[in-house]
């Protein structure tokens, strides 16, 4: 990406596509992605294209993320870029159009497209003042974009915060439907460790830290404390930070998981603890909309799990809590394709609703395109329960996105680190926890100061 970014649109020369004499001489188009499980769904809907529109596409995947990089970067070089490729959202995209690689959509992009996509993920891939001013930093590869200018269109979303339950291990512990709030969660947990400890337990990749802290304890304390309660755990008031009553009350929920971890679980990271669900070493999981994929690649299939976003607390602000989706892959457009027309019917053609659907179960991943009410008939129930975490008003949604109100230059890793040594590691006290967390964001506005 370093390298991409210093690359100038004038010493990129044509590309974007193969001759096919097939198709009258005009050659397929070309669309790169770096998510594997993402092509059966893309060649299926090239299938579709092809059928409706007489333009061949061509899927190829380059895995994992720093090969597909490497790629773009040595055909960037060479002038062999694809026409279409599917990239990280706000950062890499808006990187590429930085650097000449990606074309400019805003003319592209109408309304009516815009309008399929949920109202919070609209503006990815476009460079709004906030993308514009951060583009400005030392060393940002965002560096040189225009603000105003979009650069990518939604593919897919997702969220944090995901619970998935193996249905059989489940049902061996008498459970026979995903528990309804926090208080049964824990009593679920109770219920399947009892029935095997050793791989009836919760797996969550804690060895990245911040996974314990923003998938799991801020959505809860999010439902108990609501909106403005939640957000002042961060600030300054002491009757109100993590040190307070209010603070430690959701440290002691969060403590009631502890004797139900996977053990081992800290030295794991997110795709080793996937794997480890996987291969029914827990019963429980903590994840992400985009982890459904993964454990399919790794044996499961969507029917073997219960998936739901995190279960409130009945007794909370917030009982009934939804989950924030986040845009996670965008499509650009490559400034340098042969078929720039072409590609962008293409583009249109895998927002429509009744081809993101396709898509989506063909990838057992959730497409930006809203979809509808009557969806589960397409996707089926496991990936319907991960749409539905997403249902809320703005007072009832956990949105990972917002961090407006956390301290200047607030570092999630580090609060997760001392979250860490409460559970699974008992090194503290849900009180010693909370005045660590307010002694840590302390110390972060004292410097930003």
């Amino acid at each position: 990406m370093a390298v991409a970014a210093t690359l100038t649109l004038s010493a990129l020369t044509a590309c974007g596509g193969s001759e096919d004499p097939a198709s009258g001489g005009a050659g397929a188009l070309e669309m790169w992605t770096f998510k594997q499980t993402h092509v059966p769904g893309l060649q299926q809907a090239a299938n579709d294209f092809e059928k409706a529109t007489g333009i061949k596409v061509k899927v190829q995947a380059y895995t994992p993320d720093d090969a597909f990089a490497t790629k773009i970067q040595s055909a960037a070089k060479t002038g062999d870029l694809p026409d279409v490729m599917e990239t990280h959202s706000d950062g890499e995209d808006l990187g590429f159009g930085a650097s000449g690689i990606a074309a400019e959509l805003t003319n592209v992009v109408n309304t009516e497209w815009l309008n399929r996509y949920p109202e919070n993920v609209r503006e990815s891939g476009y460079v709004n003042a906030a993308k514009f001013k951060e583009s400005q930093d030392e060393g940002s590869k965002m560096h040189g974009v225009k603000q105003g200018a979009r650069h990518s269109v939604p593919f897919t979303i997702g969220t944090f915060g995901i619970v998935y339950a193996n249905k059989k291990m489940l049902a061996d512990a008498g459970i026979t439907k995903p528990p309804a709030n926090w208080a049964e969660f824990v009593d679920a947990l109770k219920a399947t460790h009892a029935k095997d400890a050793k791989n009836g337990g919760l797996a969550l990749g804690l060895k990245i830290p911040d996974t314990g802290i923003t998938w799991l304890a801020q959505p809860l304390a999010y439902s108990m404390l609501g909106r403005s309660g939640y957000e002042a755990l961060f600030g300054k008031d002491k009757a109100a930070n993590w040190s307070s009553p209010n603070g430690v009350k959701v440290l002691q929920a969060y403590d009631q998981v502890t004797p139900y971890w996977m053990p081992g679980t800290q030295t794991l990271g997110i795709d080793e603890a996937d794997q480890a669900f996987a291969q029914g070493k827990a019963a429980w999981l903590v994840g992400g909309t985009f982890t459904l994929s993964f454990l399919e690649q790794n044996g499961m299939k969507p029917d073997d799990v219960y998936a739901f976003g995190l279960p409130g607390d009945a007794a909370g602000q917030v009982p009934d809590l939804a989950l924030g989706p986040l845009a996670l892959t965008g499509l650009i457009l490559s400034a340098t394709s042969e078929q720039p027309e072409n590609a962008k019917k293409w583009m249109e053609y895998l927002s429509r609703p009744e081809v993101a659907a396709k898509f989506s179960k063909a990838s057992s991943d959730l497409p930006a395109t809203e979809l509808g009410s009557e969806v589960s008939d397409i996707v089926g129930p496991t990936l319907t329960s991960l749409l539905e975490s997403f249902k809320g008003t703005p007072d009832t949604t956990y949105d990972p996105a917002r961090r407006e109100f956390f301290p200047p230059g607030y570092k999630q890793d580090k609060a997760g680190s001392i979250l860490v040594d409460m559970t699974p590691l008992k090194k503290a006290s849900p009180e010693e926890t909370g005045k660590k967390l307010t002694e840590l964001n302390d110390s972060f506005w004292a410097a930003g100061q």
